[in-house]
């Protein structure tokens, strides 16, 4: 939930309100067609266009025209009206802008004037972030394998705090930039270890339901920033609420045990064995589970102390090119990787373009994040019922006809067009749930935490694509929708080649897993399986690098 918080936090703290040039005097009157104001805060909400320029006279008689970028000064000009042929003197806003407060009181775009030849800085803000999630979590995910679970938390959690709240008493746009990099930093890692610490906790037969709790939490985050910017329109105010709804999370991180699965990895038995007897007592179970007795199948003896076995021969280093060794996991490798990026486009278009959508926009926002909760139980019951590949393939192809069909709706009918995204946004939501899961049920053991891994970095990818998408909607207002629309169309019809894996059991070298596609051609190189049995599907399938996909 905090996640979620943060991640979207920009859509009101960045948002760009109505603003004008700045002029160098006191407004006695302003002028826009047939509508007369004393000031310009009243006349904000005439002014519909922001191509047609606002005509105001200050208290010394001077008139100017204001339009966003620039104004112009009447040389010869004694009545106050809008149509002027004469004498124009032209100059830049160097005296700052204007802002429409009536939404919102103050934003990081009317704080450090981000428009006109600085708006690029403030279409950067949600990139950087997101440019800062993939950094966090190819860099906490290693220090949670080395360090701890545990530890992790405890820091992500903590700095997730702090630096949300620092952010709010930055005193520039590029130290701005700076401690929200950090922020996201911390967040991503504090997702991917939260997706790491439910799955080894959790039993094989609710591990699918538990992963799409954190999803559906994630979702609850999103609502939350509906709520807060419903209530608080000045943005550091915005940022810190936002921050401190995250701190109980903060006091929860410190009284979690570390998961049993990293402490067999460090060959701390005794410390694992501890958990694993306070789990017993939580679930009543009268014979608890011994670490020696889990370990059989790799040692010939019983585990004692801290020593592991180490005559064991070391099995063979894989890289990202096993993901490439023929023609058919070559193309499903391609095929999950598109699968995995234009999940994280689509879910990140919808819920940042929500905004834009006409009528309430945090009410838009709010159902956006509350149309995934039912999305991802859709989710659970499509996999467990009609398998993995014939429940992703029709939800990417809809998202794709609910991307056209948007496009044709008129835009004075704003409830079917809100309608309309939530669809989307459910259609996508229900792909990007199911993804990881598949995504490891159709590599071997031997490169599963690889695949997973390599496909996380795509979806994060997708992330950081994801918010100039949305900007493309200044070229043509429907560009976002038919750049996902493409995608998810062709993702859909590429993901028909991929198998089914519902109640096939998992394998182990990548010869089995080409088999698994019907196909007659192997790898080249024969690869045993280092583990089998229990075991293998405990400690290969369940691991932290499985399941450490991210929004």
């Amino acid at each position: 939930m905090s996640c979620g918080i943060h991640y979207l936090a920009s859509v009101f703290m960045a948002v760009t309100p109505n603003f004008v040039c700045g002029i160098p005097g006191n407004v006695s009157s302003v002028l826009f067609y047939n509508s007369s104001e004393a000031s310009l805060e009243d006349i904000w909400t005439t002014w519909t266009s922001t191509e047609n320029y606002i005509v105001v006279q200050l208290e010394d008689g001077e008139i100017w025209e204001l339009n966003q970028c620039s104004k112009a000064k009447r040389e010869a000009s004694l009545d106050l009206a809008y149509e002027y042929r004469g004498n124009k003197s032209v100059f830049s806003c160097s005296d700052g802008f204007l802002y429409d407060d009536t939404k919102w009181k103050s934003t990081v775009v009317t704080q450090w004037d981000l428009v006109c030849d600085r708006e690029w800085l403030a279409k950067l803000i949600q990139p950087t972030f997101m440019l800062g999630v993939l950094v966090g979590a190819v860099i906490f995910g290693d220090i949670a394998d080395r360090l701890g679970r545990q530890r992790v938390m405890w820091f992500t959690s903590a700095g997730q705090f702090v630096f949300g709240i620092a952010v709010a008493f930055t005193s520039d746009y590029y130290s701005f930039v700076v401690v929200r990099f950090l922020l996201a930093m911390v967040s991503s890692g504090y997702l991917v270890v939260a997706f790491v610490y439910v799955t080894e906790f959790v039993g094989i037969k609710a591990r699918t339901w538990a992963s799409m709790h954190v999803h559906a939490f994630f979702a609850m985050g999103i609502m939350v920033v509906a709520l807060v910017g419903f209530l608080v329109r000045t943005w550091w105010v915005y940022q810190i609420f936002l921050s401190i709804a995250t701190l109980p999370f903060v006091l929860c991180c410190w009284m979690l045990p570390e998961t049993p699965f990293w402490l067999l990895s460090e060959e701390r038995y005794e410390d694992a064995q501890k958990v694993i007897n306070t789990m017993a007592r939580w679930n009543k179970v009268s014979t608890p589970c011994k670490v020696a007795e889990l370990y059989s199948v790799q040692h010939d003896g019983p585990v004692s102390g801290g020593t592991g076995d180490n005559d064991a021969p070391s099995a063979k280093k894989h890289n990202i090119l096993d993901l490439f060794c023929n023609w058919y996991i070559a193309r499903r490798t391609i095929t999950v990787w598109l699968v995995w990026f234009t999940g994280s486009l689509g879910y990140y278009v919808f819920s940042l373009s929500s905004v834009n959508l006409g009528g309430n926009e945090y009410l838009n926002l709010f159902l956006i994040g509350a149309v995934e909760l039912p999305c991802y139980i859709i989710a659970c019951i499509g996999m467990d019922k009609l398998g993995r590949r014939n429940t992703l393939i029709p939800f990417l192809i809809l998202s794709a006809l609910i991307c056209v069909l948007i496009m044709f709706i008129p835009q004075d009918f704003n409830v079917l067009i809100i309608l309309a995204n939530m669809a989307g946004k459910f259609s996508i939501g229900v792909a990007f749930g199911l993804i990881y899961l598949y995504t490891a049920e159709l590599y071997p053991t031997i490169v599963r935490s690889l695949a997973v891994g390599s496909g996380s970095m795509m979806c994060r990818v997708g992330s950081v694509v994801a918010p100039f998408c949305v900007y493309l909607r200044s070229v043509w207002i429907f560009m976002p929708l038919l750049l996902v629309g493409i995608m998810a169309l062709l993702s859909g019809i590429l993901t028909i080649m991929l198998p089914e894996t519902l109640g096939k059991p998992l394998t182990n070298t990548l010869e089995e897993a080409t088999e698994i596609g019907r196909n007659e051609k192997s790898c080249s190189e024969k690869t045993p399986p280092a583990q089998s049995g229990a075991a293998l599907e405990k400690i290969e399938m369940h691991g932290p690098e499985t399941v450490s996909t991210e929004k």
